[in-house]
């Protein structure tokens, strides 16, 4: 069994996400766990500007993804940044490049879900991951989310991410802050539950 946890990331939040999740896809035995990214479509001059350039160094050595790799695998977790409640550019247009995929049925019965990171608590994180689960059902995946059996979304006592749909973090106006213990943990089991659902479904 094989999954592919691709991601977008402009200042490394959803990056140290990527890297939780894979974590916890890891710990499914006979799962090889891929970790890429989606092409950047900003241009440089854009990214020095903002900061990305230098944040960007850190995952520079995370291979880039093709349209046409996703075929190879059994789970796809998607990781997206938010952007007015939606996916990041990045990431859309990396998906909108898929309707060959999609023409062909090339997807259909694989296993996806989504984690995202906002500036704010309530900076669109369910609503971007609802967004992005309709792309994924109009390719026919069986989408999986962080289900309660993941206590630490139950909690009121810290600011925190973590929704049924996905996990996410919260990383603060100027990217200040970085995912949080309980955050990383919410993306470990949704790692390891996504990719116990694509076992299962292969076994079957």
């Amino acid at each position: 069994m094989k999954t592919l946890v691709l991601f977008y990331s402009t200042y490394g939040h959803i990056w140290k996400m990527a890297e939780a999740i894979a974590e916890g896809a890891r710990e499914v035995a006979g799962n090889e766990v891929v970790v890429k990214r989606v092409p950047e479509t900003l241009p440089q001059a854009i990214l020095d500007k903002t900061g990305a350039t230098g944040a960007q160094q850190a995952f520079a050595h995370v291979p880039v993804a093709t349209p046409d790799e996703l075929t190879q695998y059994d789970a796809i977790i998607f990781g997206t940044p938010t952007r007015y409640g939606n996916l990041c550019g990045q990431m859309q247009a990396f998906m909108d490049s898929t309707g060959g995929l999609w023409a062909t049925g090339a997807l259909v019965g694989k296993v996806g879900g989504v984690f995202v990171s906002t500036a704010t608590q309530h900076g669109g994180q369910e609503t971007t991951i609802r967004s992005f689960h309709t792309e994924l059902f109009h390719h026919g995946f069986v989408v999986v989310g962080l289900p309660y059996a993941w206590q630490g979304q139950m909690g009121h006592t810290e600011v925190t991410g973590g929704t049924p749909y996905g996990a996410s973090t919260v990383a603060g106006g100027q990217g200040e802050r970085q995912p949080s213990p309980n955050e990383l943990e919410g993306a470990r089991f949704q790692g390891r539950h996504t990719a116990e659902i694509a076992q299962k479904l292969a076994a079957k």
